[in-house]
């Protein structure tokens, strides 16, 4: 019995819905604040002076996403170019689908009483080459779920699944896992099951919970979505085909600088503002004190404003073209990023303010932040769902996997770019406030890029040959 097309549009969503956990727990709300208190830890008590240890905590973050921006930029392309060629995707979003549950398991092992960082290090980025790789050919399935003018309200409404998908598994993180300094979950709470928060168990647990997580709600994906039968499955001298085939359309670039443009547009843009996401619990632990409930509480209304924001940016999209929607969340998260680099715990933007309780506990600085942290959810909820929209247009309709492998190349190929110049200039600085401004720089360049893309894409005669 063939599956509605409604219900491969919901088993589409549920991908965004599943996967999301890797970058709301671990990647930026949970884990990685938590790994930067581990090595912090650890820095001091080799004799560094708290502050530099901090700033060292930030930089490891930094090589940690530098590597595995480098893994996934080298490799995206190639395997999209293979994928089209053999006319499948779902059989590389299983392998993936694999390598992202290994690796979000394999988090368990940061024990802070002694841990292998290599080991960590390297089974964080196992799982999170395994995420970025599904997304690939998950993304390049966007064009078959509906018509041109359908799809930006459809890869709007994905996005908001996924940001829900986060938000909700944060908030069960931050009730029943992650435990603050005082071993207690944010509603005072030991954590679930009897994990042991002197060990930080509950904290540690948080990447089987998303594990978990995927596997549970990748079912209705698999069940309801199909690869396209448009084109035969190829299994012979795939790779070779394929390989011409990138080839073919990175020779034809110059003749598509609407595409070319877009690319480095996007490239500038979606690394500064995952760097937003990556560093901004760290930054929040080591600047203002936070802990990671603190962040967690910061992730909920983060996720939230992302979740709305990214509904309402594919109506938009719908309406007016992915375009005018990228344009103006670049300038909402310039403003966001200026605004985060100059609150400190005791001004903002210059003025002084008192570091001690204004709200339910929180300083002005502490507001100040989460009201930052809102407008880079928003932001980046809609952004992200208008680019893949946009790349759609961009894209050759026969060659869309491949495109999509571009596109992740384009969003990876300098994905060691923010990290690697937060590092740089946090270890240059010794100030993780001053390591954070490369992300300004980018987004201004995304921005002016942007403005030699065509709306529409290139005319269909540019893919007439050679497709």
């Amino acid at each position: 019995m063939a599956t509605s097309a409604k219900k491969r549009i919901w088993g589409w969503f549920m991908f965004d819905w599943a996967s999301q956990p890797y970058n709301t727990l671990l990647l930026t709300f949970i884990f990685g604040p938590y790994f930067a208190e581990l090595v912090t830890a650890q820095y001091v008590a080799d004799g560094m002076e708290v502050d530099l240890a901090k700033a060292s905590a930030q930089s490891m973050w930094g090589w940690v996403l530098t590597i595995s921006g480098l893994l996934i930029a080298l490799s995206a392309p190639v395997l999209g170019a293979v994928a089209d060629s053999t006319g499948r995707k779902l059989p590389y979003i299983w392998v993936f689908s694999v390598l992202y549950v290994f690796g979000a398991a394999g988090t368990w092992y940061a024990d802070p009483q002694g841990f292998s960082l290599p080991l960590v290090m390297g089974l964080f980025i196992v799982g999170l080459i395994g995420m970025e790789f599904a997304t690939i050919f998950t993304n390049a399935m966007l064009p078959d779920l509906g018509t041109r003018e359908e799809i930006g309200r459809i890869s709007g409404s994905g996005w908001a699944m996924g940001y829900w998908g986060g938000l909700l598994a944060l908030i069960f993180a931050l009730l029943f896992l992650a435990e603050n300094n005082e071993g207690r979950t944010l509603i005072g709470l030991s954590p679930l099951g009897g994990l042991d928060s002197e060990q930080r168990e509950g904290t540690r647990f948080v990447g089987v919970f998303s594990a978990i997580w995927f596997i549970l709600f990748m079912v209705p994906f698999y069940i309801w979505v199909r690869d396209s039968k448009d084109r035969p499955a190829r299994t012979k001298g795939v790779i070779a085909a394929g390989l011409r085939n990138l080839g073919r359309t990175i020779k034809r670039l110059p003749r598509s600088p609407s595409l070319a443009n877009y690319l480095a547009s996007s490239m500038l843009y979606r690394d500064a503002l995952n760097g937003m996401y990556t560093f901004g619990g760290v930054y929040a632990v080591g600047v203002l004190g936070w802990s990671v409930v603190d962040v967690g509480v910061f992730g909920i209304l983060a996720v939230i404003g992302g979740a709305i924001a990214a509904y309402l940016g594919g109506r938009a999209d719908s309406r007016f073209g992915p375009k005018p929607v990228i344009l103006v969340s670049i300038i909402a998260l310039i403003i966001a990023a200026i605004s985060i680099v100059m609150i400190t715990p005791t001004s903002i933007f210059g003025f002084a303010v008192l570091d001690e309780g204004v709200v339910a506990g929180r300083t002005a600085s502490d507001i100040a932040f989460y009201l930052a942290g809102i407008l880079v959810g928003a932001a980046g909820g809609t952004i992200q769902s208008a680019s893949r929209t946009m790349m759609v247009r961009q894209a050759n309709p026969n060659r869309m996997t491949e495109a999509f492998g571009l596109y992740a190349l384009a969003g990876k190929a300098t994905s060691f770019l923010a990290p690697g110049l937060i590092a740089l200039v946090t270890t240059l600085s010794g100030s993780q406030r001053i390591g954070v401004t490369p992300l300004i720089g980018l987004f201004l360049l995304g921005l002016v890029l942007l403005l030699w893309v065509k709306p529409d894409g290139e005319d269909a005669s540019v893919w007439e040959s050679g497709t």
